[in-house]
């Protein structure tokens, strides 16, 4: 079990990396759409154009970055969307049962379908035509916008941090069932920490 607790804390560090680059994001996209409404007030009172739909779709991807970097941290840290009021009086073992069940047939076959199901769309999005060729990757629609390929790619990203965060959890689901208090520690540590 200590070998797998080990791919458990590996995944876990990847985790911590992509949530630590999302706060890092939200920073950067509060300063873009700070930008974007100061240009825009201040260009409509000179009456130059000084705004951008590079500056407007840029925000908008790096607002859909936090959510697709923030799934896996979300559910490391145990903060996700549950209706726990008969779960919070269960019995860990109870719990992490219950997690386990959840996230073995329904988290798990999630992520794959949701890779399973963009794998082709981001590929053309890339420029792969039906032939089998590469031609040019998807642009904005919208006047200077930006590539969509790269966020769409960010898909992908997501449902594979999610994966392999359910994987780790799973770890350590089997690792209370089989009497490792330590990784129950570890958990309420990770939630507490999330939380204050």
């Amino acid at each position: 079990m200590n070998f797998f607790l080990k791919i458990s804390h590996a995944i876990d560090a990847l985790t911590e990396w992509a949530g630590g680059i999302a706060n890092i994001i939200v920073l950067i996209t509060i300063a873009i759409g700070f930008y974007n409404v100061f240009v825009r007030y201040i260009g409509r009172f000179i009456g130059v154009q000084l705004s951008s739909n590079v500056y407007i779709e840029l925000q908008w991807y790096l607002y859909s970055m936090i959510f697709f970097l923030g799934f896996a941290y979300i559910l490391k840290h145990g903060v996700n969307v549950r209706v726990d009021f008969l779960y919070a009086n269960w019995s860990e073992k109870t719990q992490a049962w219950i997690d386990l069940i959840g996230t073995v047939l329904v988290l798990i076959p999630f992520c794959i379908i949701g890779i399973y199901a963009t794998y082709g769309p981001v590929l053309t999005s890339w420029g792969r035509l039906p032939n089998g060729n590469w031609g040019t990757w998807e642009m904005s629609p919208d006047p200077n916008g930006l590539p969509r390929a790269p966020i769409k790619t960010m898909i992908i990203v997501a449902f594979v941090l999610l994966l392999l965060q359910s994987i780790s959890q799973i770890i350590k689901y089997i690792a209370i069932l089989t009497g490792h208090k330590e990784v129950v520690e570890e958990i309420k540590a990770d939630t507490e920490e999330f939380v204050s």
